[in-house]
């Protein structure tokens, strides 16, 4: 790196080497001093050979795991990586509009907030537009996260201290959704941008495609954030109406 990174770019890879540019580009395009940490998690298909585009660029920094470590375990190795004051993390085949970290730092330092999100655009696996933009809140408090998790992963920009005070675990579950809970339990609010600078790719066949399976991993949630039964079911009858409201709307 040329100028010490702003922001850290966490990018978990497993087999993606078709999406990986598409991804690795839009975090290069933007307008703040960065680093990009490309993890390879262990992949059986052409990675390293793609990213021997970035070779020359030293604000690309590539690894690769002895073993598969999974999505959280790779993004928590990212965090520990990190050489910026913030982290934001970017699946492969998700991708950011133009300005979406210097926007979402100029709104962090604006509200104090340590964690920001914004609105993601829906599209398919081979990057078309379905025509949906799933919005968020300019100030999303931990009450509120308990009701609906509006917060993806590809959209949050984090303080790194905070994101290694707070790394994923319990993988079986949405273990991004526990730690924005317990970061915002500890820190009370989150801000947003409700303007769709992060596009969303939706796959059936990631841990969340199908509903039935994420709303038990939901549960799970709940269940590792030391909730009773009654508690349990009251934030869970709000997920699953919110989820209802977002496909309906």
């Amino acid at each position: 790196m040329t100028d010490k990174a702003l922001v850290s770019v966490v990018i978990p890879a497993h087999n993606c080497a078709k999406v990986i540019c598409r991804a690795v580009d839009s975090a290069l395009m933007q307008d703040v001093p960065l680093e990009v940490i490309v993890i390879n998690d262990f992949s059986t298909d052409d990675l390293n050979s793609v990213m021997e585009k970035y070779k020359d660029d030293k604000r690309v920094r590539y690894f690769i795991n002895e073993k598969n470590l999974g999505a959280s375990g790779t993004r928590n190795k990212g965090v520990s990586l990190a050489e910026g004051e913030f982290v934001a993390f970017l699946d492969a085949d998700d991708l950011w509009r133009e300005g979406k970290l210097r926007r979402q730092l100029e709104l962090m330092k604006k509200t104090g907030a340590v964690l920001c999100t914004t609105a993601r655009e829906l599209v398919d696996t081979e990057g078309k537009a379905l025509g949906r933009i799933i919005p968020v809140k300019e100030e999303i408090s931990y009450r509120e996260l308990l009701r609906h998790n509006s917060i993806t992963t590809s959209a949050v920009l984090v303080k790194r201290e905070v994101a290694a005070e707070f790394p994923m675990h319990h993988e079986d579950s949405h273990e991004d959704y526990i730690m924005w809970l317990e970061i915002l339990q500890k820190y009370n609010f989150a801000c947003g941008i409700n303007e769709a600078l992060t596009v969303y790719t939706v796959s059936t066949t990631g841990k969340s495609g199908s509903k039935l399976k994420s709303a038990m991993m939901t549960l799970k949630v709940y269940k590792y954030m030391g909730f009773g039964p009654v508690k349990s079911l009251c934030c869970f009858c709000s997920y699953a109406w919110n989820g209802v409201k977002k496909h309906i709307l």
